[in-house]
């Protein structure tokens, strides 16, 4: 006798069916208190409902965040874009400008709770159970970041412990007092904290932490980054990516390595071609367009994040979840790859070249303009032990001739001489934009 065993996860079909029906429910509650979505869905029809996800993507224009952006400076300060009267609204988050001017996004307690079960979501993925103690080493500033992540965890039972306000030292001092298992920072960050505690002769091997959940920049997923922060810790690292404007998006499937699939239960997700807009295929490149099914009190449909994704393959993972999968995480930003000599270069990969050879500390991509074209060269700050300088420097060259088939300059500077960053390490600097 051949005994079936039913998958936890939904089918395909009904991942888009639900999706269909929070799509519309959202578009119910949207209209016409939201002047901002009520215009955009007038103009193409779909006021009263969409029929199906195809006719959404075919006629619903996107939204980008200039244009959110423009509409809060037209609108002072929160814009058109709030589907409920001021006097419901709990939280203020705020993008981090670093592209230009901050995005300001109000949320009301049923948009947070929403975005709090979305990382519930992420730390049931990541393996996170009650009796787990997750240290916060984030600074609970203006942006998303971690915020809802403390909610959910406190949500899910785990002893919550803050790390913001003190130096990196006190932190790891704290990580290991406190025993605890499961550490919440950027990847950076995580790589910091290993330095700083090399440099003060602590072991971090009397640490408990088992799990590293990291996001706020690609590091997560690509894998010499990933290889370093495991070894450093002892301790397995678990990607996760989202953002201030949209919220929690996505978990690293535990199926996969390195794999990010979307919460498609909480959104809608495109991987389309940057220049033609169409759907690219399993295995090709584009970006990343999200619709939030959850977050109603500042809405966003097909929203176009500047993310660059790989579409995974369709067939579900060996659990049977269909959640779309992005091979590598977050690729790039489409603001940020750049054509060198004729080769596309985005941050992770060069990421990937830096972390791969040893003796790297630090590093700082500049991309300047020279006679018309652009041009990259590396600041490579080696760690304290290096003792071959010429053996580095030969290393990171081969690799950066490997990878792209470039000579890439590279300037040997000081140790220690690199700025530090305890949230996103601005490691990739476009001189040539800052020229102009």
């Amino acid at each position: 006798m051949t005994t079936t065993t039913l998958s936890p996860f939904p089918t395909r079909v009904q991942v888009e069916v639900g999706q269909l029906s929070q799509l519309n429910r959202l578009i119910d509650e949207i209209v016409p208190n939201n002047a901002f979505y009520t215009a955009k869905l007038k103009t193409c029809g779909l006021e009263g409902g969409v029929g199906s996800l195809q006719e959404f993507f075919e006629k619903m224009p996107f939204t980008t965040k200039a244009e959110l952006i423009q509409d809060q400076e037209d609108h002072p300060h929160y814009g058109t874009n709030l589907t409920y009267p001021p006097e419901k609204y709990v939280r203020l988050c705020r993008t981090s400008g670093s592209t230009g001017a901050p995005l300001r996004c109000l949320d009301t307690r049923e948009s947070w709770e929403w975005m709090v079960d979305n990382w519930c979501r992420v730390f049931s993925e990541a393996g996170i159970r009650p009796g787990d103690r997750v240290f916060f080493a984030f600074s609970f500033g203006p942006f998303l970041g971690f915020w809802t992540a403390w909610d959910a965890a406190a949500k899910n039972g785990y002893l919550c412990l803050p790390g913001g306000g003190v130096s990196s030292y006190a932190r790891i001092l704290a990580i290991i007092e406190n025993e605890a298992t499961v550490l919440c920072c950027t990847p950076t960050y995580a790589l910091r904290l290993a330095e700083v505690a090399r440099e003060e002769n602590v072991d971090l091997s009397q640490a408990k932490i088992h799990t590293l959940i990291v996001a706020g920049e690609p590091g997560g997923s690509v894998p010499a980054t990933r290889a370093r922060i495991e070894k450093a810790w002892g301790a397995r690292v678990f990607d996760h990516h989202g953002m201030t404007e949209i919220g929690p998006v996505s978990y690293e499937c535990p199926d996969r390595t390195g794999t990010l699939r979307v919460i498609e239960s909480s959104y809608i997700a495109e991987v389309l071609d940057r220049e033609t807009h169409q759907a690219v295929a399993p295995g090709e490149r584009g970006e990343l367009v999200l619709t939030s099914l959850g977050r109603a009190g500042f809405p966003l449909l097909r929203y176009r994040t500047g993310d660059i994704v790989e579409h995974g393959p369709k067939e579900p993972d060996s659990r049977g979840c269909h959640d779309l999968a992005l091979i590598g995480g977050i690729i790039g930003r489409t603001d940020d790859m750049v054509p060198i000599r004729g080769v596309n270069v985005s941050p992770s990969v060069v990421e990937n070249v830096m972390h791969s050879v040893s003796g790297v500390a630090d590093y700082r991509a500049e991309i300047s303009e020279e006679r018309g074209l652009l041009v990259m060269k590396i600041k490579v700050e080696p760690t304290p032990d290096c003792e071959d300088i010429e053996h580095l420097v030969g290393g990171l060259q081969k690799e950066f001739h490997h990878t792209f088939s470039l000579r890439i300059p590279i300037d040997v500077v000081e140790p220690g001489s690199l700025p530090r960053f305890e949230m996103k390490h601005k490691r990739w600097v476009r001189l040539d934009k800052e020229a102009s």
